[in-house]
């Protein structure tokens, strides 16, 4: 079995454009996307550790590994063409941030996948995520962060398990990744490239999936459902709008912005070059 749709995933950091990437490829008539992030990598991982711990899928490893294997792959394609079968358009887009840590396992069961990382000056992140925080005090993050300094909230953000640290992470390790292959179906968009040369980002894009080019008009674009953020208490709203417009500058305190050059010198040489490092 072989996946039926050519998949577009799109991943990368909070708050750094996935919304509005979707979005702008929905645009695009050969394009299906809703937009919201989706609970397929979610069901994937769970269909895996629980084939993992099957008793009877284990007792047949030593005797039948290849075939046991090939059902593995056959199954798990057929999910994902499951998911995707209430569409004829030959292009589809799944988001979640999930996709960043499974690109080697994607990789084996869907070999023609892309994925689009979506990437924003980190200073920039957490101002927004702060910004959202004044607007809605009365309301406690999920990981109940309400009640930390702006220090400590950065702190838990930022860290290997948190919300922007998470994904970071898995940013940093595809540096690992040495195959060339599967390091050309990944391509990084910056929110501030995407947000102020919509038109130009998306024709790169275009040509990256080797699709047919499209008229963008990023001043009269197709407005899509909100996606449900109860989740994150509001916190972090995924809204579309009618046009493109850049996000006004959030200001942090001058510690907390030398703080984060400091820790990710590494993203800020990879994706901000010209950003002058303490």
């Amino acid at each position: 079995m072989k996946i039926d749709k050519r998949i577009t995933y799109v991943s990368g950091l909070p708050r750094a454009g996935s919304t509005l990437m979707c979005q702008l490829l929905g645009q695009h008539p050969d394009i299906y996307g809703l937009g919201h992030s989706s609970p397929l990598f979610d069901a994937i991982n769970q269909f895996r550790r629980s084939m993992s711990e099957n008793s009877f899928l284990l007792s047949q490893l030593d005797g039948d590994l290849e075939r046991v294997q090939a059902r593995l792959l056959s199954a798990t394609r057929g999910l994902i063409n499951g998911w995707f079968d209430e569409t004829e358009r030959p292009v589809v887009v799944d988001k979640n941030r999930g996709w960043l840590c499974m690109v080697e396992m994607l990789n084996l069961i869907d070999p023609d996948f892309r994925m689009i990382v979506c990437v924003r000056d980190l200073r920039q992140i957490m101002g927004s995520i702060e910004a959202q925080h004044a607007k809605t005090r009365l309301l406690d993050f999920p990981d109940h962060l309400d009640s930390h300094s702006i220090s400590q909230r950065m702190s838990s953000l930022f860290n290997d398990n948190g919300l922007v640290g998470e994904a970071l992470r898995s940013i940093e390790q595809m540096q690992d990744i040495e195959d060339e292959g599967i390091r050309s179906k990944i391509c990084y968009v910056s929110y501030e490239q995407l947000a102020t040369t919509p038109a130009d980002a998306m024709a790169f894009i275009y040509d990256w999936l080797d699709i047919a080019d499209f008229n963008l008009d990023p001043d009269d674009l197709v407005v899509t459902p909100t996606e449900a953020d109860s989740y994150y208490r509001y916190k972090y709203p995924h809204a579309t709008h009618a046009e493109v417009s850049v996000a006004e500058p959030h200001d942090l305190p001058v510690r907390i912005e030398e703080a984060i050059l400091r820790e990710f010198g590494w993203f800020y040489r990879q994706f901000y070059p010209e950003v002058a490092l303490p």
